[in-house]
């Protein structure tokens, strides 16, 4: 399940993207079946008889999701179906599997719009009763999903990101100052790389900024986009008197991206709850030290390779800005054992363990299903 491959260029899409690239090109004998609302995307990936490409359309996503697919998964007769975001076609009578990126509207409701609500009050909980399995991007996430959403445990599977090796590449002189150029970098700044919504916490980084930036003349680059609930946080930057400090760069693609970790003094990102943040992987292959939160997903990703930081204490987030910059040998370090830790997660890995769980739940055998009866759990234990 595809609808959501061309939406914004954020975590869910550069997910889907490198998983999908590199599970199409495992040695296998599966058929993959791609329904998207758009043409054209097998040809991104691969080109073999084994991959087929179906366009299906629909009046809303729910109608997609509930009626498109379910028609597909009839006609074509398909063995499982997995989306790499979550939502599942709950009628369907075959085997299904999806990935769980976080459960930031569980651990921090009031961060989500209303109708929000409605979809994880309602769907999400009758989503993760229909799978057969739970891909978790983090054990952070798998804990939480079978807190919230009461999943036997040994249904659930962390899984964890890659980084696109082009994190890893060295950067020429020539395009660390083109990319300055193009993106109207600063000499000397500090990196938010997201978009921002309350779990990021971006109110309390502009507050801590705001301790540290200007008085050492450090700018801070602003690399995502507004989503919701923030216009009081984004208010900030003029109310503290800030806004010739602040460079909104807006969406880098992410070929673009390496550039600009390995310029930054550091990455900053301390959110108040993140399931997996790929920017703390991407910045570590590329040199940069980071400077994130103690908690959820951003503690586990960390491996002891950066500054931790409590994000509900605005002196502790400059306390972190300020270590970063002025402790040489700890820069040393957060930099050394940054590249080491990055190098363990790569996107073949991911799509090897991904494949695993799904030929682990494809191999089940179910009973008829009625409504929203919960499936069987798989038959193996562990996890991923």
């Amino acid at each position: 399940m595809l609808r959501h491959i061309d939406q914004h260029g954020g975590g869910v899409f550069v997910y889907t993207h490198h998983l999908l690239r590199e599970m199409l090109a495992l040695d296998s004998q599966h058929q993959f079946l791609l329904l998207c609302s758009k043409p054209g995307l097998v040809s991104r990936y691969v080109d073999g008889e084994r991959v087929r490409e179906l366009v299906l359309s629909a009046p809303s996503a729910l109608l997609w999701d509930q009626v498109a697919v379910r028609l597909v998964e009839r006609r074509e007769k398909v063995d499982l179906i997995f989306n790499p975001k979550y939502s599942l076609p709950l009628t369907a009578n075959v085997r299904s599997v999806f990935v769980c990126h976080g459960l930031d509207w569980y651990v921090m409701p009031r961060a989500s719009r209303w109708i929000d609500r409605v979809s994880h009050r309602y769907l999400v909980p009758r989503y993760a009763d229909k799978a057969n399995a739970i891909i978790s991007v983090s054990e952070s996430t798998r804990k939480h999903v079978i807190q919230y959403l009461g999943v036997p445990e040994e249904r659930v599977h962390t899984v964890y990101h890659g980084v696109d090796e082009v994190f890893r590449q060295s950067i020429s002189r020539e395009d660390l100052e083109r990319a300055r150029q193009d993106h109207h970098l600063p000499e000397r700044f500090f990196l938010y790389c997201g978009q921002i919504y309350p779990p990021k916490n971006f109110g309390r980084l502009v507050r801590a900024y705001a301790r540290v930036g200007p008085e050492r003349g450090i700018h801070l680059v602003v690399a995502g986009e507004h989503r919701w609930l923030c216009d009081d946080e984004l208010a900030l930057v003029e109310q503290l008197g800030i806004s010739s400090w602040v460079v909104w760069a807006g969406w880098i693609e992410h070929q673009r991206l390496p550039a600009v970790y390995a310029l930054a003094k550091a990455l900053l990102m301390p959110s108040l709850y993140e399931s997996c943040g790929l920017p703390i992987l991407e910045a570590m292959s590329s040199g940069c030290p980071v400077v994130t939160s103690n908690r959820h997903g951003t503690l586990e990703l960390s491996g002891n390779a950066a500054v931790l930081i409590d994000p509900e204490n605005v002196d502790a987030i400059a306390q972190g800005m300020r270590r970063v910059l002025d402790d040489r040998d700890q820069r040393f370090q957060l930099i050394e054992a940054g590249r080491r830790h990055a190098g363990e997660f790569t996107w073949r890995r991911c799509a090897e363990q991904t494949l695993r769980v799904l030929e682990r739940a494809g191999s089940v055998e179910l009973e008829p299903q009625d409504g929203f009866r919960r499936p069987p759990p798989l038959s193996f234990t562990g996890h991923s």
